[in-house]
């Protein structure tokens, strides 16, 4: 039987409470790094190219980043417990379907159902760790979350492997299905009810931020196909107006859905160009480089799930450390090292050879993954310390809101390369890194831009 809390809960109601959130983070986690690996073996089985592929990766991204920033604000009205259990159910029963899928549409379909539950899951993640934990452990908290999201992305690609080792791609979505349901029984009886505001659902505003970014992340996709750039460049055209009718009717606001106010202060803002900038950098990468190894070096599916283990499993490595750094060298200088060390690590990735061997391949990676985990850290420091306190859940809103929309924009990267290349995939490879290299490079500089002090 669950209740209202104000200062955290028992030690042992608190571990139960955490693990079912642990669960579905994880499982979310794990998720988008998958099925990055699957891509090439999902294009091939559905009969599809590879630059109408990615939008399996980003129709789960575009959701996600529609949907994070209004059910947050429904979580402050129906309580964060509810949002939470909804999206879980909502992500557990969407895998379901996306195993079950026979066709690019009807995957794509559940890939956005499995969105809106991943941005019920993600949205409200910080808020309930606020009551599950008490003040004094707070800290602590928040670093559980973090280990959880570092040990679930580096054990990504590798679980992919070992899935695609012993069975086909389906099976990616069905693993979910036990540790969804464990997650929902446990959280269900153990995650706190929290204080619902009396502030009315703006549907109006969560209305035009769906439209404004599902018709960005549609219309970048769009232009990877000469038969579909005309209705894409419409759709570009169309998120411009709704997007700015969007951004004045929250200046207008006095609890806007997007707190455009924390933009006022300058570190948060060169903050977010930051983050979205490594965001984007880093998924670009990401998505390009199975396709690499997949298809221009001739590894297995195995070999290359494998092989981008040692990018995420350097940032769970950095992250940490990072942390602890930042809280003696200023962190904007920190941020700008770590996006120098991802510039160089994709630089190098990009002048690969097809004679390279596969330590050749791990170092590279490794200095791109440690690069982003000494960014990380500092970067998220500042975004929650340069907003006013009572502007916590805004802060900590727009960071989820930054990670994600870099991470769209860098996979539409990746299937507009793909598609306006003559040579496909393999001749698209090093363009679309070093494209992944500049980004790195801008956010680089608008962090180092950033005077803070340690």
């Amino acid at each position: 039987m669950t209740r209202e809390v104000t200062d955290g809960l028992p030690p042992r109601a608190r571990g139960l409470a955490f693990s079912a959130m642990a669960l579905a983070m994880a499982m979310a986690v794990l998720d988008g790094a998958i099925v990055n690996v699957a891509l090439p073996v999902i294009a091939r089985d559905l009969g599809v190219p590879a630059s109408e592929a990615i939008f399996v990766v980003n129709a789960y991204q575009a959701a996600v980043t529609a949907a994070l920033l209004p059910l947050a604000t429904l979580g402050e009205s129906l309580g964060y417990r509810r949002v939470y259990l909804w999206g879980l159910a909502a992500f557990t029963a969407a895998s379901l379907a996306c195993a079950l899928a026979s066709d690019l549409p009807s995957l794509i379909a559940a890939r956005i159902v499995q969105g809106l539950g991943g941005a019920g899951i993600m949205s409200v993640n910080t808020a309930l760790v606020r009551f599950i934990y008490p003040n004094r452990l707070l800290g602590r908290g928040v670093g559980n979350v973090a280990l959880v999201v570092a040990v679930s992305s580096a054990a990504g690609p590798t679980l992919a492997a070992a899935v695609l080792t012993v069975a086909e791609w389906p099976w990616l979505f069905l693993v979910n299905l036990p540790v969804g349901l464990a997650a929902l029984a446990v959280g269900a009886r153990t995650l706190p009810l929290t204080p619902r505001s009396a502030r009315a659902f703006d549907w109006t505003s969560a209305a035009l931020n769906a439209l404004t970014i599902g018709l960005l992340i549609v219309g970048l996709d769009g232009l990877s196909d000469p038969n579909r750039r005309p209705y894409a460049l419409a759709g570009l055209a169309v998120a411009l107006v709704v997007g700015t009718v969007f951004v004045r009717s929250q200046l207008g606001l006095a609890r806007p859905l997007l707190p455009l106010d924390l933009l006022r202060i300058p570190a948060f803002a060169l903050s977010m160009v930051s983050s979205v900038c490594a965001f984007a950098a880093q998924m670009t990468a990401y998505v390009a480089l199975p396709f690499h190894f997949h298809d221009g070096l001739g590894l297995s599916v195995a070999q290359t799930g494998f092989l981008l283990t040692p990018w995420p499993l350097a940032i769970a490595v950095a992250a940490p450390l990072s942390g602890r750094l930042a809280d003696r060298y200023p962190p904007g200088l920190l941020g700008a090292l770590g996006l120098l060390l991802l510039a160089f690590g994709t630089a190098s990735l990009a002048l690969l050879t097809p004679e390279a061997t596969t330590l050749d391949i791990v170092w590279r990676l490794t200095i791109a993954g440690l690069g982003f985990g000494l960014f990380q850290s500092p970067n998220n420091k500042i975004i929650i310390t340069s907003a006013p306190r009572d502007r916590s859940g805004g802060a900590s809103g727009m960071q989820s809101s930054a990670r994600l929309v870099g991470q769209s924009l860098g996979a539409a990267l990746v299937a507009v390369a793909f598609g306006l290349s003559a040579g496909g995939p393999a001749a698209a490879f090093a363009p679309t890194l070093w494209c992944a290299v500049a980004l790195a490079l801008l956010g680089a500089l608008a962090s180092g831009l950033r005077r803070t002090k340690p």
